[in-house]
């Protein structure tokens, strides 16, 4: 029983576990780069340097501090991206830009390599050997054009990842959506779709009972678990407790039968409590003085003279 409970405890570890990792570097991705610039965006020293961003596609504040940056698949840990900057904690849904301007003097988000002629952009996990994410830069990208997806955080990423999703862009947009926002938002659309709620309801309270049902069965098949655990071992027990028939002697048997014929004669007298010892106690008034020998005794007699 008790092993049950820590198989059931170590699978709520490893949910806990993964839904952690779930919400932290893997939701990291590559988002849009820029390799010649020389109008465009400037950085805190008024120059004019590669960039990229990173974006954060999960719901939780990450700290990319600790994690690598490369432009070179042989060396992944080419530039570590330092610890304890509050600056490198990416809200949710949020971007963080860096300059490939090979000068990390000026800073936690100038990296030790351009991206001019480089061919691949590595983001490694702080393992040092997982890679986040990847991007293979265009051979030939108009000055001042930036490269990156067509929706944030959406299309291929890590190691194997060909560039599915990603595109020249109309325009540069360091730090912020690569695509427009304007139109109705899914709360808008949702309303259209759904002017009373009653979709939103149905799908609640399908939601909450699901759960109830999931969490019924869960409880059942674990109780089930152990009871057919708890049965086997009672049965091991019994099994190995009895005495086989053929290690019992004639005589045993003998005795059995002699006592169960006892026991059906009516006319046979039996002690029906075997296991106990009656004693009746015979109560007799003795008084020394009411003995026989007080009557021997002689009479004094009496002589006259």
């Amino acid at each position: 029983m008790k092993k049950h409970y820590k198989f059931i405890l170590a699978g709520f570890i490893m949910l806990f576990h993964v839904s952690l990792w779930g919400q932290s570097m893997i939701d990291l991705r590559l988002n849009e780069l820029l390799i010649t610039n020389t109008q465009d965006y400037q950085d805190d020293f008024g120059m004019h340097s590669s960039w990229f961003e990173i974006f954060n596609t999960g719901y939780g504040t990450v700290d990319i501090g600790g994690c690598y940056l490369s432009n070179d698949p042989a060396d992944l840990k080419k530039y570590t991206i330092p610890r304890g900057d509050i600056l490198t904690k990416i809200k949710p849904r949020q971007h963080l830009l860096f300059w490939a301007d090979s000068k990390p003097h000026r800073g936690s988000f100038h990296v030790n390599f351009t991206l001019e002629n480089s061919e691949v952009l590595i983001l490694t996990s702080s393992d040092g050997s997982t890679i986040l994410d990847m991007v293979r830069l265009p051979s030939e990208l108009e000055p001042n054009r930036s490269f990156g997806r067509l929706v944030d955080g959406e299309g291929s990423y890590g190691p194997g990842s060909d560039n599915t999703g990603w595109a020249v862009l109309s325009r540069t947009s360091p730090s912020t959506n690569n695509h427009s926002l304007d139109g109705k938002s899914r709360s808008e659309m949702m309303k259209e779709t759904d002017p009373f709620g009653w979709i939103m309801a149905a799908m609640a309270m399908s939601v909450v009972f699901l759960s109830l049902v999931l969490l019924y069965l869960v409880f059942k098949g674990t109780g089930n678990i152990a009871l057919r655990w708890s049965q086997k071992k009672a049965d091991a027990y019994h099994k190995a407790q009895a005495v086989p028939l053929a290690e019992t002697s004639g005589e045993t048997f003998a005795a059995i039968a002699a006592a169960l014929h006892l026991y059906a004669n009516e006319n046979e007298v039996h002690d029906v409590e075997s296991t106990i010892l009656t004693i009746e106690q015979v109560r007799r008034n003795y008084s020394p003085w009411n003995s026989k020998i007080q009557s021997l005794r002689r009479s004094p007699d009496m002589k006259k003279k």
